[in-house]
């Protein structure tokens, strides 16, 4: 078995194809690259037991074979070369041997027998979505989904695929993110939740891609694929909470506020707020936005004033900071609207420009009670 293959083309893909493998791994051969040669396409695959990812990469050969590579030594040594060919030939003695204009380097090699195989979708049903809407829903909503391992169904994005358009949630239960696009439609309803790892590989991968990807799932297992590549995970077991049932829909007290000032003033206040609740008051008086925290403990206090538009009653309201900061960083609107009905409901952030047409974002954040 011998190819060549050109060192940043191999690099770059298979640093994609590398957050997939864990730090440690329960089975040895999960440290390896699987190399699948056919000739002149060479598919390289990394798995996790739950989620299998494999690119097709154009190589010059006219051989075939099947071995695991050690996978951290092969991406240390391909970091280190400048661009040029590279030559893999597989020896006797159980290693491949790697030269370069340089030099030659032997690693030793695992039987890919002995790699596991990737689970194949029975009668699946897909989707077809492009990779910078996909990438973008991934982005707007995978960073208010939960790490709470007793709450499983809450640490991955909720998908919801159905006749009238798609939709992503993601909640921690202080926060939600409902992501949704009416442009696009599904051939059938379907819901499934996606775990965490995969989805930021894909947002990696697809942010700023031209291509479409095609998503086939049934009750198990997920399949992306795009260009020459496919990832493959298990879904997240469970039923996902009624989240339209926590997203209050009488909300008379309207604030328009732009967004980067907004941002700023929270951040600002904050480093001032308490270390535990990390409590920031609002209080909303006629066109002024009064931002303030106050760390009791050490008596150190700040507040800020700023202009905004507001339709509603005077009200004060408090908000963990964390949360605030978090969901206005991800929006990438001018100004945002802050909707409210009372201090112990949820408040209902919305951008009010910025978005493409059929596109809508909803996030929500829990409030903290105010000691007064």
């Amino acid at each position: 078995m011998k190819f060549i293959v050109s060192s940043n083309y191999l690099l770059k893909q298979l640093q994609i194809l590398g957050g997939v493998i864990n730090n440690s791994n329960t089975l040895p051969i999960l440290d390896n690259f699987l190399f699948d040669l056919n000739h002149d396409e060479l598919t390289v695959s990394a798995s996790d037991l739950e989620t299998t990812m494999s690119a097709k990469l154009k190589v010059e050969s006219d051989s075939e074979g099947k071995i695991a590579v050690p996978a951290k030594l092969l991406l240390d040594t391909l970091k280190t070369f400048p661009e040029q060919p590279l030559t893999f030939v597989v020896e006797d003695n159980n290693t491949i041997e790697l030269s370069s204009n340089h030099g030659k380097y032997a690693l030793a090699y695992a039987d890919g027998e002995e790699f596991p195989n990737p689970v194949e979708l029975e009668e699946p049903s897909s989707t077809v979505v492009e990779a910078d809407i996909l990438a973008s829903a991934i982005s707007k909503t995978i960073f208010a989904s939960g790490n709470d391992d007793l709450r499983p169904v809450m640490s991955g994005v909720f998908f919801q695929f159905s006749e009238d358009g798609l939709t992503f949630v993601a909640t921690d239960a202080h926060k939600l993110v409902k992501y949704s696009r009416d442009d696009i439609k599904a051939s059938q309803t379907a819901e499934f939740i996606m775990p965490k790892k995969p989805l930021n590989l894909l947002k990696g991968i697809l942010a700023g891609s031209e291509s479409d990807v095609l998503i086939e799932y049934n009750d198990s297992n997920a399949k992306f694929t795009f260009d020459e590549t496919q990832l493959i995970c298990r879904l997240i077991d469970g039923k996902y909470p009624n989240y339209e049932a926590v997203i209050p829909k009488e909300n008379p007290n309207k604030l328009t506020i732009e967004r980067n000032q907004f941002l700023s003033s929270v951040r600002r206040v904050s480093i001032f707020s308490n270390k535990t609740t990390h409590q920031v008051r609002l209080k909303i008086a006629g066109a002024e936005l009064n931002i303030s925290a106050e760390d009791v403990d050490y008596s150190n206090k700040a507040e800020e004033r700023l202009t905004c538009s507001y339709q509603g009653d005077d009200m004060q309201i408090g908000f963990n900071s964390r949360f605030l900061i978090e969901m206005l960083g991800n929006l990438t609107a001018d100004e945002v609207m802050l909707e409210m009905s009372l201090p112990n409901r949820a408040g209902i952030l919305t951008p009010v420009d910025g978005l493409d047409p059929g596109e809508k974002i909803t996030m929500l954040v829990m409030p903290v009670m105010l000691n007064n």
